[in-house]
């Protein structure tokens, strides 16, 4: 077998598509932030591009609690052949900041101020679906406060994290 071939018979392709993210920026502008949310999980917003390059999804939101799913595979693997740390980053500095925006009422935005992740077990293409849960621990009206959880599908827990957010009026 030529170098050709064994470089040919390992190679992956992953395909993606999104719809133009600013449809969903603008109409967040016109909402409360859990009205967001909630259009976000049963689809009458498009979801920002982001969500899809990661494999991941709201899946529930309440004021101050939101839960991501996330299905990692080989394509989100680091140099060392573990799925690398971004990505769990990524869900929770996402599941954090969609839970400070469910307290928002409309006109007003967030960006993560800073984060500060914990990771306790890696990830594998095989772990199975992951579960990120962000809390708001302190809601605010220029800075709030939120805590979050990834948990394998064994319930295993595989990172934790804290972040400030900062509030703004758009």
């Amino acid at each position: 077998m030529s170098n050709d071939a064994q470089i040919s018979d390992s190679e992956r392709t992953r395909t993606m598509t999104w719809e133009d993210p600013l449809i969903g920026a603008k109409l967040a502008r016109t909402m409360s932030g859990l009205d967001y949310i909630q259009a976000l999980i049963d689809g009458s917003v498009p979801p920002p591009p982001i969500v899809t390059l990661m494999k991941m999804r709201a899946v529930s939101a309440e004021v101050g609690r939101v839960t991501f799913t996330c299905d990692p595979d080989e394509s989100h693997y680091n140099p060392i052949g573990t799925v690398h740390g971004g990505l769990v980053c990524t869900l929770l500095d996402s599941v954090l900041g969609c839970a400070v925006q469910t307290t928002l009422p409309h006109g007003q935005a967030y960006t993560s101020l800073e984060i500060k992740v914990s990771y306790l077990r890696p990830v594998m293409a095989d772990t199975g679906q992951l579960t990120a849960v962000g809390i708001v621990t302190k809601p605010g009206s220029r800075a709030a406060f939120a805590e979050g959880t990834v948990h394998d599908s064994n319930g295993k827990l595989i990172a934790t994290a804290s972040s400030t957010l900062l509030v703004f009026p758009v």
